[in-house]
């Protein structure tokens, strides 16, 4: 199951296990648990500390990882490999007695929560957002043991996804209720858990200091805006919704300059280590609500954001990125993660065998329905415009596949549902004006980009886009008040381009800063 170069690094890894680890899995007669049994012996083989056997459990292939020198109950129904290989090999160092890289706080926040939890976490090997919540649940798990955790791969048990009716992976179940979905880490986690973790997280960032330059976002261009300001020695503050913003929601990368190939979450971790390396304050999962600029020039701007805490500053960089574009019709928002999704690297294995749509013929539109033929039973591909957008090699290999079909100068007016999950879709020949109604069980928005400037709207120019408006040196209409990345308007909307703006933006939030004459200075009288 592991290659040579695999074994070597797993190897190296646990050299850190500090204490015996068991692996017992519930096998079957399928070739899922014949891989699995493979796969125990390869790690098993690797450290005198891990031994595997054989056990019971309702889910089989799968596998509980425990030591008999402590209360876990962790366990992985499927392979975890693909983007689940890290989880899997986090979790065997955890259990071992290897201490997690978080926060002492959140550690101790874990080990205190009461009650019983027991969690079940649906995900695809595909899914580039899942492995955060497997590991957050599984490390909890180990320090916890009023926390049980599975992590169950949704393609593998597609018997039990469809009785539950999970379309959207991570799903999360709590004490067999739906908890989450989505991307989640371990402090959103805890901040359902625990109500009171909030108030306390807002009370602590309002004691904060004011900074000299305050960066809200964490993509390319905050990230970008948080480390060139924290290199001239001035304080900085990043506030993220989301260390790594939109990055973790792409897959392939193959633009950024002397980086051939990378990933969203790979590169979004690096970029977090970038940020860690320098004298930045870092406040991840932090929503920004209002902006409130200065009074006069040379003041302090003031963002409130949504748990009720402000924070004040010198100068501000505003870089809160882009989301996915709605359809806005009649059933969209209703059936959302029942069957209209808007990642088909994550969902598409949940579509297995059934008909999907694909909203929007641009790249990301073509690119999803590509891969999206590889698993479903048929793609349909609908587009407003009169011809598809995206780049032509795209389109040759789009046409050459067997199971799809294209629509263009088509609108889709309606998703038609059993008040469950999706059972198809109605669209309008823009031509004829003609409606079809057509039976399907999954929808892939791809249609575009919004600003995530609602919260701007009256405090800053905004185009009619909702973007906001910059000069060539990233100054809004607000002196003392940059922006950069995909919010703006700033053309194409690429990672390599937000990262420069955003470098453009701290370096103009410096200049600013070096020639400003602070509003509260003393005025000196004439001799």
């Amino acid at each position: 199951m592991l290659d040579a170069n695999l074994k070597t690094q797993l190897k190296a890894y646990m050299e850190n296990i500090r204490r015996p680890v068991e692996l017992v899995a519930a096998l079957d007669d399928s070739k899922g648990s014949r891989d699995l049994e493979e796969l125990l012996q390869e790690i098993s083989d690797l450290s005198d500390k891990v031994t595997w056997s054989r056990g019971d459990d309702a889910r089989a292939p799968s596998f509980a990882i425990t030591t008999p020198e402590a209360d876990i109950s962790l366990r992985f129904a499927g392979l975890p490999l693909g983007h689940e290989f890290t989880s899997l090999v986090l979790a065997l160092l955890q259990v071992g007695g290897h201490p997690p890289k978080v926060a002492p706080e959140v550690i101790e926040q874990i080990k205190s929560l009461e009650g019983s939890f027991e969690f079940e976490t649906y995900f695809s090997l595909s899914c580039q957002n899942c492995p955060d919540v497997v590991q957050a649940l599984n490390m909890m798990a180990v320090l916890n043991p009023n926390i049980r955790h599975t992590a169950i791969d949704g393609a593998l048990f597609k018997e039990e996804v469809d009785q539950r009716q999970v379309m959207a992976v991570p799903t999360v179940y709590l004490n067999g209720e739906v908890f989450g979905s989505g991307r989640m880490e371990v402090e959103q986690i805890l901040a359902k858990l625990d109500t009171g973790a909030q108030e306390k997280m807002a009370e602590k960032i309002s004691q904060k200091a004011p900074f000299d330059v305050l960066v809200v976002g964490g993509g390319p261009a905050g990230a970008a805006g948080a480390i060139y300001a924290a290199r001239k020695g001035i304080r900085t503050g990043i506030a993220a919704e989301r260390l790594g913003g939109q990055v973790l929601d792409t897959m392939g990368i193959e633009n950024l300059i002397s980086v051939p190939y990378t990933e969203g979450p790979k590169l979004a971790t690096a970029m977090e280590t970038h940020i860690k390396e320098y004298d930045i304050d870092v406040m991840n999962l932090q929503t920004a609500a209002k902006l409130v600029p200065a009074k006069e020039e040379g003041g302090l701007h003031e963002i409130v954001l949504e748990n009720g805490a402000s924070l004040k500053t010198r100068s501000l960089i505003l870089a809160p990125g882009a989301r996915w574009r709605q359809m806005g019709v009649p059933g969209e928002e209703e059936y959302r993660n029942k069957g209209v999704a808007y990642c088909p690297h994550c969902d598409g294995p949940l579509f297995k065998g059934k008909r999907v749509a694909v909203i929007g013929g641009g790249n990301s539109g073509v690119e999803a329905a590509i891969d999206l033929a590889g698993l479903v039973a048929h793609v349909m591909l609908i587009e407003f415009d009169t011809q598809l957008r995206a780049d032509a090699v795209l389109q040759n290999k789009l046409r050459s596949l067997p199971n799809v079909t294209i629509i263009t100068s088509a609108m889709t007016t309606e998703v038609l549902g059993d008040g469950a999950k999706v059972k198809g879709l109605i669209y309008k020949d823009r031509n004829t004006e003609e409606s079809h109604e057509v039976a399907l069980e999954g929808i892939f928005v791809q249609i575009g980009l919004v600003p995530n400037t609602e919260w701007l709207r009256g405090s800053i120019e905004l185009s009619e886009r909702g973007e906001i408006v910059t000069d060539m040196r990233a100054q809004t209409s607000v002196p003392g008040v940059f922006a950069a990345g995909d919010a703006t308007t700033t053309p194409y909307k690429q990672i390599v381009i937000s990262m420069g703006e955003g470098a453009k933006a701290a370096l103009s939030a410096f200049d600013y800063l070096i020639r400003l004459v602070p509003a509260e200075a003393p005025v000196l009288e004439d001799a």
